[in-house]
Order: structure tokens, then C-alpha cells, then sequence
């Protein structure tokens, strides 16, 4: 199980404790996406700093709090803000092959609500590569007049994966797209809305064009009676629209839904067909089977769903493809499950094939 790392205080100081303590993940995440931008994009480093300074201007006018943190964990791990920069702007520069067919990464992720289910539940595995297993970090972030943050992220990277005081949780898969801009990182975009109270806040910081990559983020809210609902945006450069419908459920993986995006951007997923698309009928295939068969859905069956092996090694619960190029060999690095109604989540580090889902 990762320990819980919990940081409080001003921006600039929780950057700090998340530099001084995770120096050694931020290293670790330092390493692999010098190999992966060379991988993808053939460039070095110094190009990537380069390309990942040109968001500065907009992240400044979206919130200046996200620099100064940025700027802490950078002297907490005694690197420079640019590379910490680069690092929150991973999406933009590793995936952004924009012109030429590519290669995203494989998460799954599943959303039910009622009538569905009783509870507000979300969960998904991250899939990426292997070796960010050894960069992950599970933080709980205490800041001032903001909702409490606890998420799983890798070193460096200020916004993921997670779930706030107030009841809001989050779900990310990356789609990749030939249009990008030089707006908000799609990562800040993520810790936006984990410091959202309330649904229309968190649509609120995604919504007309403020993101600069395309993606899809599944936000869930439960009030503390348990009452609530999940939305599925997929944001984009262009704007976002609200995929899914009001039945209880929903699932993305890693190809476009919306109708209205695809008139501004192409798919570029090589692998939609026989990859995103065979996980996505999965998940749904799954649902329907626990509806059919009347059974609850409750925070053990979404570990069961993620667990699921069919079509290895392009499965919901991926395994890398020996066969293919290192940096594209993708892989679970972790899987969470959030039951925003009851509070409870559940985490396992690795695949959940292999490992068990502790309590977070």
C-alpha cells in the first residue's frame, strides 16, 4: 500500500512538502518522460521545457496558486520549475503527435449512479507505463479555503486522480486529437475540479476552450445524505460536451464519443478498434450483466470489473505488450474505486489482477 503523504499550508508550501518528500518519485518521473518525449516526439529535454513553457501565460490568468506550487515542489526537490512544468504538462508534449496516427494510453473507466446502483460510484484503472508504478504518490492536500484533496499522481504532477471533502470525485482518460493549444494543461485542468465544491463549479473550470489538450473526465458528486449523480465531459480546445446519458451508467476509455468535438478534431487513437473500443464494450458488457442478473453494485463489484482479464493483454486490467515498442508498452499502474455516497474509496497500487484494493 502507498503511504499517505499529507501536506498543508499556502501553494508554494504544500509544492515544497510534495518536492521534499517525494524527491525521489519526482526524480523517478523526471527520468521516464525524458525517455518518453524522445520516445514519441524525438525531442530532448531542453525542447520539452521549452514547449511546455508556452502554457505559462494561461495557467497564470486561470489560477496563479498552481504556479506557486509548481514552483514549490521544484525547490522542495531542488530541480528547476521548468521541469516541473514539463511535467504537468505531460499530455501536451508526450501525446501530442497531432497530424500523424498515435498511440494514447489505456485507462478504463466506469461510472454508476442511480437507478443503477444505490451509491455514486466511479472508479478506473490508470494505465501508462510500468515503471511510474515506482513514481506514484498518494497525497492528501489540506489547503486554505479549498476542499480537502486526497489523490494518487506521480511525482511532480500537482493534479490526477482523486476525491475532495465535499463529495466530488474524478475519473481521466486521455484522448489524443490533432489540435492542441497553448491553454491550461489538461492536468491542471484535473486539480481544478478536485478543488471544486460543487458540480456547476468544477464544469465551470473546463468548459469554453480553457483546456489545451483533449480528454475525457468523469466527475462524480454525493451529497452527505448520499444523494447525487456522475457527468462525463470530454474537454477539448474547442470547448466540452456532456457524453452519456441519465440511465445510471457510463463508461470511457481512450477514443472520442462526442459528436460535436469531432467537427473541430480527429481522432488520432490508432488503436480505437481493436483496443479502446473492445475495453469499452467490456466495461458496458459488465454492467448490463450485474443489472440483468439484479445484482448490487457496490464498491467490491467495480474491483471485480477492474480485475476483468478478457482480451488480455489489451484487457480492462492491461498488461504490456512485449511485443510492442518500450514506450508504448502500457500497462495498470493503479486502480482506484470511489463510493462518493458512503466515502469510502479503495486503492491498489499495480494491477488488481495481482494485488488487493486497500481503504484509503
Amino acid at each position: 500500500m502507498l503511504k499517505k503523504h499529507i501536506f498543508q499550508g499556502s501553494a508554494k508550501e504544500i509544492g515544497i512538502q510534495h518536492g521534499e518528500q517525494g524527491k525521489k518519485q519526482v526524480i523517478h518521473s523526471l527520468e521516464t518522460y525524458e525517455k518518453l518525449f524522445h520516445g514519441y516526439q524525438f525531442i530532448d529535454w531542453n525542447e520539452a521545457k521549452e514547449r511546455a513553457l508556452q502554457h505559462v501565460d494561461a495557467i497564470e490568468k486561470y489560477d496563479m496558486e498552481l504556479i506557486e506550487e509548481m514552483e514549490g515542489v521544484a525547490e522542495g526537490a531542488g530541480v528547476d520549475f521548468e521541469d516541473i512544468l514539463a511535467l504537468n504538462a505531460r499530455s501536451e508534449i508526450a501525446l501530442g503527435d497531432y497530424g500523424g496516427k498515435g498511440f494514447s494510453d489505456g485507462c478504463t473507466a466506469i461510472a454508476t449512479y442511480p437507478p443503477v446502483s444505490e451509491d455514486v460510484i466511479i472508479g478506473q484503472n490508470w494505465d501508462w507505463q510500468g515503471r511510474q508504478r515506482n513514481s506514484l504518490l498518494l497525497m492528501e492536500i489540506q489547503q486554505k479555503d479549498k476542499p480537502n484533496v486526497t489523490m494518487v499522481t506521480e511525482g511532480g504532477i500537482i493534479g490526477k486522480i482523486g476525491f475532495n471533502s465535499e463529495g466530488i470525485g474524478l475519473c481521466f482518460n486521455a484522448l489524443l486529437t490533432d489540435k492542441k493549444s497553448n491553454d491550461v494543461p489538461i492536468h491542471l485542468g484535473l486539480r481544478a475540479v478536485l478543488n471544486s465544491r460543487h458540480l456547476p463549479e468544477a464544469v465551470s473550470r473546463v468548459k469554453d476552450g480553457q483546456i489545451a489538450a483533449t480528454a475525457s473526465f468523469i466527475i462524480g458528486k454525493a451529497d452527505e445524505d448520499g444523494s447525487g449523480m456522475a457527468i462525463n465531459a470530454e474537454v477539448s480546445p474547442f470547448g466540452i460536451d456532456l457524453v452519456g446519458g441519465t440511465d445510471g451508467s457510463f463508461v470511457h476509455t481512450n477514443h472520442i464519443k462526442s459528436e460535436l468535438l469531432k467537427q473541430n478534431l480527429t481522432d488520432m487513437n490508432e488503436f480505437i478498434y481493436d483496443g479502446s473500443m473492445m475495453r469499452y464494450n467490456r466495461a458496458k458488457q459488465l454492467i448490463h450483466i450485474a443489472t440483468h442478473d439484479q445484482k448490487a453494485i457496490t464498491e467490491g463489484t467495480y474491483q471485480e470489473w477492474l480485475r476483468d482479464t478478457f482480451n488480455a493483454p489489451d484487457a480492462i486490467n492491461h498488461f504490456a505488450d512485449q511485443n510492442a515498442p518500450e514506450h508504448r508498452r502500457m500497462e495498470t499502474v493503479f486502480s482506484i474505486v470511489m463510493n462518493l455516497s458512503k466515502r469510502k474509496y479503495y486503492l491498489c497500487a499495480g494491477k488488481p489482477s495481482e494485488g488487493e484494493y486497500v481503504e484509503i
